[in-house]
């Protein structure tokens, strides 16, 4: 089975009991579609398992990006690597745990993954209502674009997964929305695009999708 989620932003406690009630296991595969980290207390535990699992696959979001250009602006200061990670720690509760290999996984995500679905943070590069390959896209629309959640905003072209944004911020709740092509939903790929961001630092309620397109949720 293939997941989908969103802007955990380090509520690493209710991530697993996320993955416990989908029985998430080794022949599973789960897209983080970014925002991992800042707002929850456990951001710096929630990368290292997430970074540590072979069939977890992260991209990176507005606060993964901003964390690595603060990391670069400090590596152009000092050659002290041991204030430079001090520094990258100083606003995470469990900032003990951070470590050189997980700057550098961190480092090294992904803007975008694309199969036969796009996986994003925030939204596409689009050029009268057709998706634009995001290879050319700036990285910046790509974290902070908050354009594409409009309901109005229905690009042609494969399924888009994205989150950024609260859902309540479209539909009032905190839940999943998609938007289907027309007719049932049986996978993903019928619908045009899925907004994933439940607003877990707000109302405390974390989702995920399958490629099935089922949704599965837990709360605070």
């Amino acid at each position: 089975m293939q997941y989908f989620i969103s802007d955990i932003h380090g509520h690493y406690d209710l991530f697993c009991r996320l993955m416990e009630k989908i029985k998430f296991c080794g022949g599973d595969t789960l897209y983080v579609l970014g925002d991992m980290i800042d707002k929850g207390p456990h951001s710096v535990r929630l990368l290292r398992l997430l970074f540590s699992q072979q069939n977890v696959f992260c991209i990176a979001g507005n606060h993964e990006y901003n964390l690595i250009k603060y990391y670069h602006a400090l590596m152009r200061q000092t050659e002290d690597y041991d204030y430079v990670l001090r520094q990258l720690g100083e606003r995470y509760e469990d900032r003990h745990l951070l470590d050189w290999d997980t700057v550098d996984k961190l480092e090294t995500l992904p803007y975008f993954i694309e199969e036969n679905f796009i996986a994003v943070h925030a939204g596409v590069p689009l050029q009268n209502g057709k998706i634009l390959p995001l290879s050319q896209a700036m990285r910046e629309q790509l974290v902070y674009d908050r354009d594409f959640l409009s309901p109005h905003c229905l690009p042609e072209g494969k399924c888009v997964l994205f989150g950024h944004t609260p859902t309540r911020s479209v539909c009032g709740r905190d839940g999943i929305l998609m938007y289907p092509r027309g007719g049932k939903v049986n996978t993903i790929c019928d619908c045009i695009k899925i907004h994933l961001d439940t607003g877990v630092y707000l109302g405390g309620v974390l989702g995920c999708v399958s490629f099935e397109g089922k949704c599965f949720y837990v709360k605070q």
